[in-house]
């Protein structure tokens, strides 16, 4: 933990303040959350723009997130900052930080797998996380017609 940081409202470098398996925060977040209603206030949502051909099914592609929330997060003082993270081999996870301006900061990180080890997999994944993360942690809501995968229910859809 860092030393001598005043309301502990610095980005961590090597352990945070407060810590779950997937969910780190400074130990301050009043700066963060009274910007962060406003942000959620003015978002309306991520639209489906984007088509999986595999379900013939609409839904929101990273674009289309990053679109309904970093204008507004970022006019609140807030940024998004998007990675990936391995602690263990065999281990992937994408991780997504909110970081206000006056330094206090939430990061999630989100367990993902992967089924091969090439290249498009593992872009692929790190898309598809990017997408879920961003979503969550900004309050964003987006129809889920390509989870079908995720939940081995080949074909079903809802959308029409």
């Amino acid at each position: 933990m860092e030393e001598n940081i005043p309301n502990g409202n610095a980005v961590p470098q090597e352990s945070p303040v407060i810590e779950s398996p997937t969910v780190l925060m400074s130990d301050n977040l009043d700066k963060l959350a009274v910007a962060l209603c406003k942000a959620q206030s003015e978002m309306k949502g991520a639209e489906k723009k984007s088509t999986n051909p595999f379900f013939n099914s609409g839904y929101a592609d990273l674009h289309t997130v990053i679109e309904a929330s970093v204008p507004h997060l970022n006019k609140h003082g807030i940024a998004v900052i998007q990675g990936n993270d391995g602690e263990k081999p065999g281990e992937f996870y994408v991780t997504t930080m909110l970081l206000h301006e006056s330094g206090q900061w939430i990061k999630s990180k989100l367990r993902m797998p992967i089924e091969k080890a090439t290249a498009q997999s593992i872009g692929s994944t790190i898309t598809y996380g990017r997408r879920y993360g961003l979503s969550a942690i900004a309050g964003i809501s987006q129809y889920d017609d390509d989870g079908n995968l995720a939940s081995n229910k080949k074909g079903l859809t809802t959308n029409k």
